[in-house]
């Protein structure tokens, strides 16, 4: 008898124990919390209910399960109302086409300056407007220099000299050709130097030429100045090339080469269209815009377009494969971007992903994705709110890429 009592208090607590364990255990595994917040401001965070402090509104419970922090559970009714909707994302294969608004410049290249060869003083402009075109062979300025006066009368008297018989020729020939290098140095052109043989006179003022069409983009000096050797006068660009600068994000870069066609349209005129090509693709990073630029090479063969005018350059891709899915489904914060997938039904978690180019209203993924799980392209905002409003916090707070 004694022994069936012992065992019998021994198989009770045996019983009592291992109930004990597993609710020990039951209750680790999902600790549950209820706490109060604020619909007008979720900041708000106590254990139990009241008033906000803030707004003075009733605070809301919310049930809170601290062993799944980055998954949220809505109801169908809340799913509805924020017009939450998944698809399966697969990489897709298709042609992109990629916009970049600039400005039309002038074409660095395009740019002839006209600058002093000889030290002296500018007598006369001819041409004193920026935006005047010039033609080629039209006079720019006249100039007053001494040295060029010398210049032109060792010319002169050397040419005066060739007649003479004996050494007096020879040196004279060699001199007439000295001069006419160094005249040539200074500027003049044959014509100018040959019209030296038929003055009785030497003038000190020379006019100089225009050696190309253009439009003047700068006037450098004033009538009465004195200018030095190498001395810029005015400035001529041939706007029959223009440049479009844009401005393109370091991620789709990669996809633009020198050399690739683009289509060039203008919202002044909107009818107008011109095809263009990459022409240069600056190396280096824009360190407070955090962008590159890109030129195109557009042309304006009938001046209609104008330096300062905005235009749009379209590129296109064929056969681009990748993974893309709206840009609103991509959460982006300082340190990270994420999505929301769909984990099971009505229950949702973030997912932190890299993202590459944008295009036509799409993002690229560029990390790797179960095919078999659904991402949340409509609605990622909502989600995204009520997760804040709920756990009282950021999905990736403490997480950077």
């Amino acid at each position: 008898m004694k022994k069936i009592t012992i065992i019998g208090i021994l198989l009770v607590l045996f019983i009592a124990c291992n109930s004990k364990n597993k609710e020990d255990h039951s209750e680790h595994k999902s600790k549950k919390t209820t706490f109060y917040t604020c619909a007008m401001d979720p900041q708000v965070k106590v254990d139990k209910p009241g008033k906000c402090p803030i707004c003075h509104m009733d605070l809301t419970p919310i049930k809170s399960d601290d062993t799944q922090t980055n998954e949220i559970s809505l109801s169908k009714q809340q799913i509805q109302l924020g017009n939450i909707t998944t698809q399966t994302i697969t990489a897709t294969q298709s042609s992109l086409e990629q916009s970049y608004t600039g400005v039309l410049t002038i074409n660095q290249e395009t740019i002839n300056t006209a600058s002093s060869r000889a030290m002296g003083r500018i007598e006369k402009l001819y041409f004193k407007t920026i935006g005047e075109y010039v033609a080629k062979n039209r006079p720019l300025y006249s100039l007053y220099s001494e040295d060029i006066a010398i210049a032109k009368q060792d010319y002169l008297s050397a040419y005066k000299q060739l007649t003479m018989p004996g050494d007096f020729g020879k040196n004279a020939r060699n001199i007439l050709i000295a001069a006419k290098q160094k005249l040539q140095f200074y500027g003049l052109s044959n014509t100018q130097i040959e019209n030296i043989k038929a003055n009785t006179e030497i003038s000190a003022y020379t006019t100089f030429y225009s050696t190309a069409n253009g439009y003047i983009t700068d006037v450098m000096v004033t009538e009465g100045s004195y200018v030095m050797e190498g001395a810029g006068v005015i400035k001529l660009a041939d706007l029959s090339n223009l440049w479009l600068e844009t401005q393109v994000n370091v991620t789709s870069v990669k996809n633009i080469n020198i050399g690739q066609n683009a289509t060039i349209f203008f919202p002044d005129f909107p009818n107008k269209m011109s095809n263009a090509k990459v022409a240069f693709i600056n190396p280096e990073i824009n360190p407070d815009t955090r962008l590159l630029l890109i030129r195109f090479d557009v042309p304006n063969l009938n001046l209609q377009l104008k330096p300062g005018m905005q235009a749009v350059a379209k590129l296109k891709q064929s056969n681009v494969k990748g993974v893309f899915i709206p840009t609103d489904a991509v959460i982006r914060e300082e340190n990270a971007s994420y999505i929301w997938i769909e984990k099971r039904t009505g229950v949702f978690e973030n997912l932190m992903v890299e993202t590459g180019m944008e295009i036509n209203g799409m993002i690229e993924i560029k990390s790797e994705i179960d095919s078999s799980k659904k991402v949340v392209i409509t609605g990622a905002y909502a989600i995204n709110s009520e997760y804040k409003f709920r756990k009282g916090s950021d999905p990736m707070e403490g997480m950077k890429m």
